[in-house]
C-alpha cells in the first residue's frame, strides 16, 4: 500500500471514559487509513464505537472524562492526539471538517443561515462584508439550496430537514477541507432526501477532491457511496474490506448478520374478518390566520379527503415523507386531533362523540410511538407503565393486573422480573418492547404503530418486526402501520397507502404496489429505499 496516499493513519486507537473510580474502555485497538479523495465508511450498530472513533480525529470527546491510553492519529506528519489546542484549532473546520447527525441541534436557532456561514468564513479565512456574502451565496448554491439570496436571512426553523443538512454541509465545505467527516448525516431525513444528500456528497467529493469519512448504521447508504468499509462491533474493527468485497462476500459473522438484518418475510396470514375501521373523506385542516383581527386567510390541508376500509386481522401500511400527513391521519383516527369526515370503528361512528363517550373505545384502540424513550415516563417502573391502562379501565383485581403485566412482558420477550426497573435501564429495542407490552396488555382490536422501528438499529428492527408479526398472527390483531421505511412496511403490510401532502396518491394490495408501482412518487420512494422493481429495459 502506498503510504504517501494516506491522508489520515489511525493506529491502535483506544478510548476510555472515566466516571469517578470507574474506567470504561469503549474503543480498543482500532487501526485504519483514510486515503486522499476516497470515501471510507465506519459501520456498526449503536454503541459500537463508530462516532467515538470519528470524534477522536478532531478531539471532540468530553476531555478529561475521555482519554486515549494508547494509539495515534497521524495527519501531515503530526499526531492529532498530541497536538496543542492552538494548532488543532487551525485544523478543525479548516483542513478537517465535520457534519453532524441532527442539523437542528448543530445550528444556532437565533442566528440567520447567512450569519452562521459568515462566522466560519471570518474565523478561518478572514472574510467579512461583501466578500463573505459572495462566498456564502456560492456555498449555498454549491449544496443546492434553491434561491440562495432569499435564504441568507432565514433562521434554521424556516428550512426543511434536508435544507438544514445542506446548510451544515455548506458550513463544513466553507474552507475546502481535505477531509469531511459525516456522522450519520442522513439518519433524521426521509429516504428521498437521504438519497439527494448522498448524491450531493458524492458530487462535491468528486468536484473538490476531498476524502470522506462516513459514519452510518445504514448499509444501503454505505453501499451507494463508499470505496472501503470498516465494520465495528463493541469498540473493535471486526472486518475491513473494499465495498464490493464486503457486500458480495462478508467474512465476519457480525458483518453477515448486519447484511442479513433487512426486515423480510411475508405479512401474517390471518383469517380476514369484517371491516374493523372505516374512514370516509377524512380531513384535518389547520387555519392560517393573518392580520390584526387574526382572520383565517387559508388552510394547511394536513389530511385532505382520505378514504379506506381496514379489515380485522390485516395491516394497512401508510407511507410518505415527513409532512405528508401520515401521523396527523393516525392521531385523527384515534380522535386525538379534531377532524371532519366519518370514522367508524367496529361499526360505531366515532366522529361527533365527546371525549367521555369515546373513552370506552380507547381500550380497543392502542398506540405505539416512534420514540420509546420519550413515550415512557422515566418516573414509573416498567410494571407501573404496562399496568397503568389496566388501572384506568378498572380491569381485574390488583393481583390479576400484576399477572396480566407479567404475561404481557413475557409475550414481548422480556424477563418479567425486570418490571421493577425503570426505562433508562433498558436498550432502545427493549424500551420499544415495553411500549408494545403496554398496548398489548389491554387486549385491543387495533394498534396504531407510528414509526415504531425508525429509532432502532437494523438487527433490532428485524426482531421487533418479527415480534409484531407473531403477535398479530396469535391474537388476530389489526395494525395501522405508519412509516417512511419501506422495507419494514413491506414485511408487515397487507394493504398499502401512499400519502403525499395530505392526499392519497396510490392505494391497494401492498404486494401489487411493491411489484408494480403506478405513481411517480411511489416509484421515487421505492427507488430511494433500494426496493424499486426491476424494469424490463
Amino acid at each position: 500500500m502506498n503510504q504517501s496516499n494516506n491522508l489520515i493513519e489511525v493506529r491502535d486507537l483506544a478510548v476510555e471514559f472515566i466516571n469517578g473510580t470507574q474506567v470504561q474502555r469503549v474503543v480498543e485497538g482500532v487501526s485504519f487509513d483514510i486515503r486522499k479523495g476516497e470515501t471510507l465508511a465506519l459501520v456498526g450498530e449503536s454503541g459500537s464505537g463508530k462516532s467515538v472513533t470519528a470524534h477522536s480525529i478532531l478531539r471532540l470527546l468530553p476531555y478529561p472524562q475521555a482519554r486515549h491510553p494508547v494509539g495515534s492519529i497521524a495527519y501531515n506528519g503530526d499526531d492529532l492526539l498530541k497536538l496543542s489546542e492552538a494548532k488543532l484549532r487551525g485544523i478543525r473546520g479548516n483542513r478537517i471538517a465535520m457534519v453532524f447527525q441532527e442539523p437542528m441541534t448543530s445550528l444556532n436557532p437565533l442566528h440567520s443561515i447567512g450569519k452562521q456561514i459568515g462566522e466560519v468564513l471570518a474565523l478561518h479565512k478572514g472574510l467579512t462584508g461583501k466578500a463573505a456574502t459572495t462566498r456564502t451565496l456560492e456555498l449555498l448554491e454549491l449544496v443546492g439550496i434553491p434561491e440562495p439570496h432569499k435564504r441568507l436571512r432565514a433562521l434554521p426553523h424556516e428550512l426543511s430537514g434536508g435544507q438544514r443538512q445542506r446548510v451544515m454541509i455548506a458550513m463544513a465545505l466553507a474552507n475546502e477541507p481535505e477531509l469531511l467527516i459525516a456522522d450519520e448525516p442522513t439518519t433524521a431525513l426521509d429516504v428521498t432526501v437521504q438519497l439527494k444528500i448522498l448524491e450531493l456528497l458524492k458530487e462535491l467529493q468528486a468536484r473538490l477532491g476531498m476524502a470522506l469519512l462516513l459514519i452510518s448504521h445504514d448499509l444501503n447508504l454505505v453501499r451507494r457511496i463508499a470505496h472501503r468499509v470498516c465494520v465495528m462491533q463493541r469498540g473493535r474493527i471486526v472486518e475491513q474490506a473494499s465495498c464490493e468485497e464486503l457486500f458480495h462476500a462478508p467474512q465476519h459473522p457480525y458483518t453477515q448478520e448486519l447484511l442479513g438484518a433487512e426486515p423480510s418475510g411475508e405479512p401474517a396470514d390471518n383469517p380476514v374478518g369484517a371491516p374493523l375501521l372505516e374512514v370516509d373523506d377524512l380531513r384535518v385542516w389547520f387555519p392560517i390566520k393573518k392580520g390584526l383581527l387574526r382572520r383565517t386567510v387559508d388552510h394547511v390541508k394536513a389530511v385532505d379527503g382520505i378514504n379506506f376500509s381496514l379489515l380485522q386481522g390485516q395491516t394497512l401500511g401508510i407511507v410518505g415523507e415527513s409532512g405528508s400527513g401520515k401521523s396527523t391521519l393516525g392521531l385523527a383516527i384515534l380522535r386525538l386531533l379534531g377532524s371532519q369526515g366519518a370514522i367508524r370503528f367496529q361499526g360505531q361512528a366515532l366522529n361527533g362523540l365527546s371525549q367521555q363517550a369515546i373513552r370506552p373505545f380507547r381500550r380497543q384502540m392502542q398506540v405505539v410511538f416512534q420514540d420509546p424513550y420519550g413515550s415512557l415516563s422515566p418516573r414509573m417502573s416498567v410494571g407501573q407503565i404496562v399496568g397503568e391502562g389496566l388501572s384506568i379501565h378498572r380491569m381485574g383485581t390488583p393481583a390479576e393486573q400484576e399477572q396480566a403485566v407479567i404475561d404481557a412482558l413475557t409475550e414481548v420477550g422480556l424477563d418479567p422480573e425486570t418490571r421493577h426497573r425503570y426505562p433508562h435501564e433498558f436498550s432502545g429495542g427493549q424500551r420499544q418492547r415495553i411500549a408494545i407490552a403496554r398496548a398489548l396488555v389491554l387486549k385491543p382490536a387495533l394498534i396504531l404503530l407510528d414509526e415504531p422501528t425508525s429509532a432502532l438499529d437494523r438487527t433490532v428492527q428485524r426482531q421487533v418486526v418479527e415480534l409484531l408479526r407473531s403477535l398479530q398472527a396469535k391474537y388476530n390483531l389489526t395494525y395501522l402501520f405508519i412509516s417512511h421505511d419501506l422495507a419494514v412496511v413491506r414485511a408487515l403490510s397487507h394493504q398499502l397507502m401512499v400519502v403525499k401532502q395530505g392526499k392519497v396518491v396510490e392505494q391497494g394490495a401492498a404486494e401489487t404496489i411493491f411489484a408494480a408501482p403506478q405513481h411517480t412518487y411511489t416509484r421515487q420512494l421505492l427507488e430511494a429505499a433500494f426496493l424499486a422493481p426491476a424494469t424490463a429495459d
